[in-house]
């Protein structure tokens, strides 16, 4: 499964929102800085969809705040 995020980094806390159109906005505590936030993203996205870490790949967007997401859920 594909999915469009839009990352927001240095947040107070940790949460993922569905919106309307499909997409995930997902709020970490992280800084964008030497790829930490893209290793909690994968962290908080492996929890929400209840898949292991490597199951979840970062397809687009390593250095956008709108990434494009794999999500491997067989």
């Amino acid at each position: 499964m594909k999915k469009q995020v839009k990352v927001k980094p240095n947040a107070k806390r940790q949460q993922v929102v569905e919106q309307s159109d499909g997409s995930l906005l997902v709020y970490l505590k992280s800084p964008p800085v030497d790829g930490k936030a893209n290793q909690e993203l994968i962290r908080v996205l492996a929890d929400y969809f209840q898949v292991t870490k490597s199951q979840v790949s970062i397809q687009q967007g390593m250095t956008s705040r709108t990434k494009w997401v794999e999500i491997d859920t067989h």
